[in-house]
Formats: C-alpha cells, sequence, structure tokens
C-alpha cells in the first residue's frame, strides 16, 4: 500500500471533523473519495499531508510509504511533499502568484527541492510543460496570460515532476467547463499511466468516478460510510445516503461527455 489510514480523527476542541476514518490505497491505483461540500473530503486530504492548522488534534495513524506522517519533523515532512507527495488544487489560479512567470515557478519549487543549477531548472520546466501539452512560449508567461485550463495543466506538470507516489487531486475541475473538464482528466489519467503514480480523486461528480476511478469511498459529516470497488458501490450501493448521492446525480453516461463522442487530443490548444 502506499497510503494507510488508521482510525483517523481531526477535532477542534470538543468537536469532531473528521471521526475514525480508515482507508487505504494502492499502488498506481485511482482512488476517488466522494461526498457532499462539508462533507470532510479536503479537510482529510490535508490532514495526510499534515498541512492542518496547528490548533487542530489529530489522532490515529497515517502511513505512507511505510512513514508515519505524524510523528514526522516538519524537515522530513518537507522532504516528502512535493516529491513523492504531490498535491493538485481546486484553486489552481491561487498556485500561481500574479508576479512571477510560470517558469518562475517552476525554478522556484526545484530549488527548493534541491535542484540548484539552473540551466538544470530551466530544462526540467520545459520537458514538464511540453508533458502537458505546453509549448515553451508559456515558460515566460505569466499566470493571467493563460486559460484556465491551460492553468490547471500546468499545476499538473508542477505536481508530478518529480514523479511522486501519491498525487492528491481535490476538485481540480470546478472551475471548468465540461468540455475542459473531459480533456484535464484524461491528460491526468495519460500522465498517471505514464508515471505509475497512484491518484486520491476528490469530487463530487459521479460521472467521473464511473470513468476513472478503480475503488471509492463515501464520505458523509466526516465519516467514512462506505467503501470499495467501483462497480460494487455504483451498482449495488448499500448504505441509503450513498443511494440518494447516485439517485440524485446527473445520468451516469459510461461514454464520453455529449459532443465528445470522438477522440479528443489533450495537445488541443481550447485548454
Amino acid at each position: 500500500m502506499i497510503l494507510s489510514i488508521e482510525q483517523l480523527s481531526v477535532s477542534s476542541g470538543e468537536k469532531k471533523i473528521i471521526d475514525c476514518v480508515s482507508l487505504s490505497i494502492r499502488k498506481g491505483e485511482w482512488y476517488a473519495l466522494v461526498g457532499q461540500s462539508g462533507s470532510g473530503k479536503s479537510m482529510l486530504s490535508q490532514a495526510i499531508g499534515q498541512m492542518l492548522p496547528s490548533n487542530l488534534r489529530m489522532e490515529g495513524v497515517i502511513n505512507f510509504n511505510e512513514h508515519n506522517m505524524m510523528s514526522l519533523s516538519r524537515k522530513q515532512l518537507g522532504d516528502i511533499r512535493g516529491k513523492k507527495l504531490s498535491y493538485i488544487f481546486q484553486d489552481y489560479q491561487g498556485s500561481f502568484t500574479p508576479f512571477r512567470t510560470i517558469g518562475q515557478h517552476f525554478q522556484e519549487y526545484q530549488k527548493v527541492h534541491g535542484i540548484n543549477n539552473k540551466e538544470t531548472r530551466r530544462m526540467k520546466t520545459l520537458e514538464a510543460l511540453e508533458s502537458v501539452g505546453l509549448d515553451e512560449t508559456f515558460y515566460s508567461r505569466y499566470a493571467f496570460q493563460l486559460s484556465g485550463g491551460q492553468l490547471q495543466r500546468a499545476s499538473i506538470a508542477l505536481a508530478l515532476m518529480f514523479s511522486p507516489d501519491l498525487v492528491i487531486a481535490d476538485e481540480i475541475t470546478t472551475a471548468l467547463d465540461s468540455v475542459t473538464t473531459h480533456r484535464i482528466l484524461e491528460l491526468l489519467a495519460k500522465r498517471q499511466k505514464e508515471s505509475g503514480c497512484a491518484i486520491l480523486f476528490i469530487t463530487h461528480d459521479w460521472r467521473h468516478v464511473r470513468r476513472y476511478a478503480t475503488r471509492l469511498a463515501i464520505m458523509k459529516s466526516g465519516e467514512i460510510i462506505e467503501s470499495g470497488g467501483k462497480h460494487r458501490i455504483l451498482d449495488h450501493p448499500q448504505h441509503e445516503y450513498t443511494k440518494q448521492l447516485i439517485k440524485a446525480a446527473p445520468i451516469l453516461e459510461k461514454g464520453l461527455p455529449s459532443g465528445l463522442d470522438r477522440e479528443v487530443s489533450y495537445e488541443s490548444t481550447f485548454c
């Protein structure tokens, strides 16, 4: 297992925000975490990387690559985050400051992780951008000069730069239109296959779960109420809440979104 969480609880004072959550993610799989807004999905994802505010209390075990994340020092966590454990956030625009070029962001990211040669950093940046269909002209552009889809591509390139073992993708298509969403997820799936990383995919969209996930868990009010293989849960949900979520979702079509019934190249300039 790449990640194993056992009886994790997160509390603020006497209030439990996450209550006795356990889950595990295998190497190379696409694991979906599904739930409505406020169910605790993002809180759980931040707990994995030990990025929660210091006023919150955590109990339980988070094992990532045989490291107990809750016992590591700040330096040890810094060595893991970004290299072995990466995040792609919903707010892709907030990931890039307006006063630095895309290339400068990538340069700084590599410098933090010990790559000191400037020309090496530039070369690796161009390779990373090319891997997501962005040519060298994007190196000198600023975030405001990119579309939402292009910025999210850059986020994916940044997250996968050091070939991490686990990428946590937190509602990464919420602000994108349906066509761009499809292209971004196809790109992420392509890069996952190339790198062999596992993905923790946080979402509330069942269509994406059906298309990409291998296993999934359902969260409600800080608890995991049901988990298992994708087909078992989608076709034979056990918990009443899961049944309600699936029933309330748009039609779960197994094919591409409407209007995308032909192959779409991720190199398209429209996203």
